[in-house]
């Protein structure tokens, strides 16, 4: 369901374009499905909770209860910055999976993925910034005044 074909208005109204309506709140939950299951996939076991927030500018993913057993063990023994350090490595080696589910789900370029884990609540953040769309950008003044 392309991001393209998302009205962000939840009032109910038809689009004024005619193409059929996808809601975005199932292209939320699609993307937090997606990426729990790349989490589980890649870490041996996924976020308890998960909730996905899109604007134009960019889509949040929320992870709650992230932590692995053997990551929680490091962090109750005062080891976590270790933890800290092994996933950001780690995310970075895998990012580009994390940004084509993202992608291909919204149909919006990423133009950087932002990755963030708190070890006190073991929560991690995913902040995909979009490319801007074309017509968002700023178009030059012909006079060459800004």
């Amino acid at each position: 369901m392309p991001f393209n074909e998302i009205e962000s208005r939840q009032d109910g109204h038809p689009r004024q374009d005619g193409h059929p309506r996808t809601d975005l709140g199932e292209v939320s939950s699609h993307v937090s499905r997606q990426i729990v299951q790349l989490h589980a996939r890649l870490y041996g076991r996924g976020p308890t909770r998960a909730k996905t927030y899109i604007t134009q500018d960019y889509l949040l993913s929320v992870l709650e209860e992230i932590f692995t057993p053997a990551e929680r063990t490091l962090i109750a023994a005062g080891k976590g910055e270790h933890v800290q350090t092994t996933r950001m490595a780690f995310q970075d080696a895998v990012k580009e999976a994390f940004v084509e589910i993202v992608e291909q789900t919204t149909d919006r370029p990423v133009r950087t993925l932002i990755s963030q884990v708190d070890l006190d609540t073991g929560v991690a953040i995913e902040l995909f910034l979009f490319e801007p769309r074309v017509q968002d950008q700023a178009v030059p003044d012909p006079g060459g005044q800004q």
